[in-house]
């Protein structure tokens, strides 16, 4: 319940604008300004204890308690490293972003994209923190998780071997901003080590919220040069790497100092005049600044004295800082990938870049409810969370001669990394588009069942089904309404995701689900119509007092399942039979009657029914999936939500349900949608309750 409850406050925070990059959420409910207020207050400084300065927050098995690699680590403040520490000096640059022991280069690349455009660091780096007379210890940076925006805090303890920082930092030796930066990004997910390994578009999006794509450079677009440049003037974020053919060639350095299994960034793109031909340019930056290539258009390099002076001044930069030229042919040659993280509306001011229309929607897969796998398991495939999308406006520049709408869909599992110390990681994912049929057009309460895949191509997909965090693809398609539906490779894996459409034209994206209702039937028995061998067996079982209590009920029912071999059962909990008596009851004494007896037996040999009508293989349990159909064969039309509570509530670990926990959820579900419908007496779908009121029905 009180995770119902967590999920009804995070609405409406919502709906209030929490979650933005200005309200951002407090990580862990921690203040940063009232925290710092009381370091000031107190004369102390800042100790994390929720991310505290020991063995733990290194990680959990390279950098875990018992690794050689966390014997004789010191975690100290910035003022016991350098007599004038500063958290940025002139300015956050690439060169203040040097790797140390730990492999995220990947995450390193993307910071330094970061620092070429100050509108999108200024979002993550928060200005006016510094070493200065309100040093308190304590720091905060801003990141972006699943759509929304959260502020984590730190102290400034970092981890340090031999009076050197273990991880990133300066060049320059006195500046911090990186290091804390990368701390507070390792508090998100859970450590240091839970960093190591990952894609650059993973801290792309993470640092602006856009979303991400990438070209593998084998089969690039012939206009994959114009590409970066575009994405470059418009402040997207550009990653590039080298591909390794096996576990040897990690961080390799190939005969022309170039690092393979590593993460680049892409700072420029440019073309220059070279020998009375147009020469195209790229510029790259390693995150270790230092290690540069070594072939044409190197710092140094004979093609320098080729182009003209103001060219040169423009672009020649001969320093070992790991930023280096190339030509876009020898880029081609023998980098492997580019990525391309573009930016959401909200992220840069001005009105001269593109801006995408972004629409972003929460949700989950579970194991025996909303967790169907792909379409190559058709019966649960169907389960799946489904989301609609309207797309009206055809491009302004086609690729072609027809008319298409182009879109961004992009499916992100959450917290994955947080699992590593647990023994998971990321799941394998991808999603399938379909056309709407003309019957569920303009229609939102509705869910395609299982009749409809057997028979409908998808009309587009994902390329692949893949373990990264993301799975994003570029799509085209005609102006229509479509289904997205995403799920995890096999069924009942379970894990929360995030989707987001992103689309070059005003579009509409909406969650899809079936309303929630109940079709109740208001079975009348008259006494007189009982049978009289029914009315001996009632004054039998109910004894001198002439009523059923929920004691007795259950020694009946355990007696009658007893004697089944067609349905399993563990017996009829007290639980369940008390539920019965509150809903049959009529008059409030705690017990049931011959009528209301003789109602619950009606009830009862429906529900047995319904039971073995679902039982498709006579195994004398129903699965979850099963359950889904039968809870509508009973009257219950139920959304996703509510059908995975019911499945945590009521399946085994096996995810079936057995016949008696079956009757009591189907007693349960009726006498809540009775007492609703019973207190919504204008038939408006909302009741109001008072704490009084409340606090009764929730003893019901």
């Amino acid at each position: 319940m009180s995770g119902m409850a967590a999920c009804i406050k995070k609405r409406r925070e919502q709906a209030a604008g929490i979650g933005s990059c200005g309200k951002a959420v407090k990580f862990l409910n921690q203040d940063y300004e009232a925290i710092r207020q009381h370091c000031l207050e107190t004369g102390s400084l800042f100790c994390d204890e929720s991310f505290p300065a020991c063995t733990a927050s290194l990680g959990y098995n390279e950098l875990g308690p018992n690794s050689f690699k966390t014997r004789d680590v010191e975690w100290r403040r910035p003022k016991d490293l350098c007599s004038n520490p500063e958290f940025i000096v002139g300015g956050a640059s690439r060169t203040d972003i040097c790797q140390g022991a730990l492999g995220d280069c990947w995450l390193l690349a993307a910071i330094a994209s970061l620092t070429l455009n100050n509108e999108v660091l200024s979002r993550v780096v928060p200005c006016e923190q510094d070493f200065g007379s309100d040093y308190a210890g304590i720091f905060h940076f801003r990141f972006w998780q699943y759509g929304e925006w959260v502020d984590v805090v730190i102290d400034d303890r970092l981890p340090t071997k031999d009076d050197q920082l273990m991880f990133v930092h300066s060049a320059s030796g006195n500046e911090f901003w990186s290091a804390l930066l990368e701390k507070a990004y390792s508090k998100l997910n859970g450590s240091y080590e839970a960093l190591s390994g990952g894609s650059t578009t993973e801290g792309f999006e993470d640092f602006t919220g856009g979303i991400s794509e990438w070209y593998e450079l084998e089969k690039a677009p012939g206009n994959l040069f114009k590409i970066i440049q575009k994405a470059l003037r418009c402040g997207s974020l550009l990653g590039c790497s080298i591909n390794i053919t096996s576990s040897a060639e990690t961080e390799a350095i190939t005969s022309q100092k170039l690092v393979k299994g590593h993460a680049y960034s892409i700072t420029g793109a440019e073309q220059v005049n070279y020998q009375g031909d147009e020469e195209k340019l790229i510029r790259i930056r390693n995150p270790w600044g230092q290690v540069e290539w070594s072939g044409s258009w190197c710092d140094n390099a004979p093609e320098w004295n080729s182009i003209s002076d103001e060219e040169k001044e423009r672009l020649c930069n001969q320093s070992d800082d790991g930023e280096f030229w190339m030509s876009f042919s020898d880029f081609l040659s023998n980098f492997s990938r580019v990525e391309i993280c573009n930016l959401t509306p909200d992220t840069l001011a001005s009105d001269e870049v593109h801006k995408w229309s972004v629409m972003t929607f929460n949700g989950s897969w579970r194991s025996g409810s909303t967790a169907g796998g792909c379409r190559n398991y058709i019966k649960t495939f169907w389960t799946n969370p489904q989301f609609k999308i309207q797309l009206d406006e055809a491009d302004d520049d086609p690729d072609d001669d027809d008319e298409k709408c182009s879109f961004l869909v992009g499916v992100i599992q959450k917290n994955r990394r947080r699992c590593r110390k647990m023994g998971e990681d990321m799941r394998t994912i991808g999603f399938a588009v379909y056309e709407v049929p003309d019957e569920y057009k303009d229609k939102s309460n509705i869910q395609l069942r299982r009749d409809f895949f057997v028979t409908h191509a998808s009309s587009a997909r994902s390329e692949t089904f893949i373990n990264l965090r993301e799975v994003m693809n570029r799509l085209a398609l005609e102006p229509g309404q479509y289904f997205i539906v995403p799920s995890t490779f096999q069924p009942n894996e379970n894990a929360d995701f995030a989707i987001r459409v992103f689309t070059e034209k005003q579009a509409n994206v909406q969650v899809i689900d079936i309303e929630v209702d109940a079709k109740l039937e208001d079975e009348q028995v008259d006494e007189e119509d009982i049978s009289s061998s029914f009315e001996n067996l009632f004054d039998y079982l109910a004894g001198e007092d002439a009523e059923i209590s929920a004691f007795e009920l259950q020694r009946i029912l355990n007696k009658i399942v007893s004697n089944r071999d067609d349905i399993k059962t563990d017996g009829f909990s007290l639980e369940t039979c008390r539920n019965v008596i509150g809903l049959m009851d009529k008059d409030g004494s705690g017990k049931i009657g011959l009528v209301e007896f003789k109602l619950f037996w009606n009830k009862l040999q429906k529900m047995l029914k319904i039971f073995k009508k679902m039982d498709a293989d006579h195994s004398g349990t129903m699965s979850s999936h099963e359950m889904r159909m039968a809870l509508e064969e009973a009257g219950f039309t139920l959304n996703n939500m509510l059908i995975q509570i019911l499945v945590a509530r009521y399946a085994d670990t096996s995810l079936l349900i057995d016949f008696d926990n079956f009757v009591g959820c189907l007693i349960r579900l009726e006498t809540f949608f009775r007492i609703f419908k019973q207190l919504d007496q204008d038939d408006e779908g909302l009741v109001e309750l008072d704490v009084f009121q409340w606090l009764i029905l929730a003893q019901g």
